[in-house]
């Protein structure tokens, strides 16, 4: 097996576990104050709205392109190239009310025909979304992440111990808060395909924090009678390897997207490098703190003859 990290590395990870509390907490608490006070950019899946996809016989620049949708009476519109920069197909998006959109597409038609040959473009299709559709996704989309976290919580709870469960919900909370607040930060588009980024990255980060947890329970089984903050530091030393390794080849492909996808795949895999930073850092430093902080509060709630198993709780069930 390859391995990046030398077999004896003793980093003290916990011995700092209430430092990475506090750069996390500091972190969620300005990524959820960004949402209430600079709010979320919402894409038209959320708000409502119309795309038509042009493609053009001859080159035009996205400025060409704005100008002829300003000169045919278009506000508030986005474009995007779709592929490289010498693609020659554009995704332009339009706001406003459902009415006014319905008829979008021929409108388009009609001012690129004022000023350009009618054949030297085409509308490859038209989607409209009507602002209380709208509404409705973006409720769907973050009852999604919702129930995501719930079922993980109960999976977690199920296949390892009531102890683990909150670690790996805090942690992936962590990562989808932060995300989203880098994306307010920002001002990028917050559309579905973000909301299925979130929802991966979270299916990401799940799985490097059970690889994790795993190596815990295996550890605190094989030396019962070692300290706890022993056992945890050796488990995330001995999987350091494998998870540097499983996230530099994963952001690899992911940076290559980014760098290679074009325009609508390029806020997909922004989502992804981010969440997956963010996951990498969780697995180590949030979900396996919690899991201590959990235990040492259940021991000390044992030691006073009020813990709810009454067993030592460093040691596994």
């Amino acid at each position: 097996m390859l391995r990046i990290v030398p077999k004896n590395t003793n980093i003290d990870f916990m011995g700092k576990r209430y430092i990475w509390v506090a750069i996390s907490t500091i972190a969620v608490l300005g990524s959820i104050l960004l949402v209430f006070t600079k709010g979320l950019n919402y894409g038209i899946d959320f708000t409502g709205g119309a795309e038509v996809q042009l493609a053009f016989q001859n080159s035009v620049s996205v400025g060409e392109l704005r100008e002829l949708m300003d000169q045919g009476g278009f506000k508030s519109t986005r474009i995007q190239r779709l592929g490289g920069d010498t693609s020659k197909e554009f995704l332009v998006k339009f706001q406003g009310e459902e009415s006014d959109l319905q008829q979008v597409g021929s409108r388009v038609s009609a001012a690129l025909s004022a000023k350009i040959a009618p054949t030297s473009f085409e509308v490859l299709r038209v989607d409209v979304v009507g602002p209380q559709a709208g509404g409705e996704l973006r409720k769907s989309g973050f009852l999604s992440m919702f129930y995501a976290l719930l079922c993980i919580l109960i999976y977690v709870a199920i296949r390892f111990d009531v102890r683990y469960a909150p670690g790996a919900v805090v942690a992936l909370f962590h990562d989808s808060i932060i995300t989203i607040g880098i994306f307010v930060l920002l001002q990028k588009e917050f559309s579905l395909q973000i909301v299925a980024a979130i929802l991966a990255v979270i299916g990401y980060s799940n799985n490097d924090t059970i690889i994790v947890y795993d190596r815990i329970r295996e550890t605190l089984r094989n030396y019962p009678g070692r300290p706890l903050l022993e056992n945890v530091n050796r488990s995330i030393n001995e999987t350091l390897s494998r998870t540097i390794l499983t996230s530099v080849s994963t952001l690899m492909v992911v940076v290559a997207l980014m760098l290679f996808g074009g325009g609508v795949i390029a806020d997909f895999a922004f989502t992804m490098f981010v969440g997956m930073l963010v996951g990498t850092y969780s697995s180590i430093f949030v979900a396996s703190t919690v899991v201590v902080l959990m235990t040492e509060f259940q021991e000390k709630r044992a030691r006073l003859g009020k813990g709810l198993s009454g067993k030592p709780l460093s040691k596994p069930v």
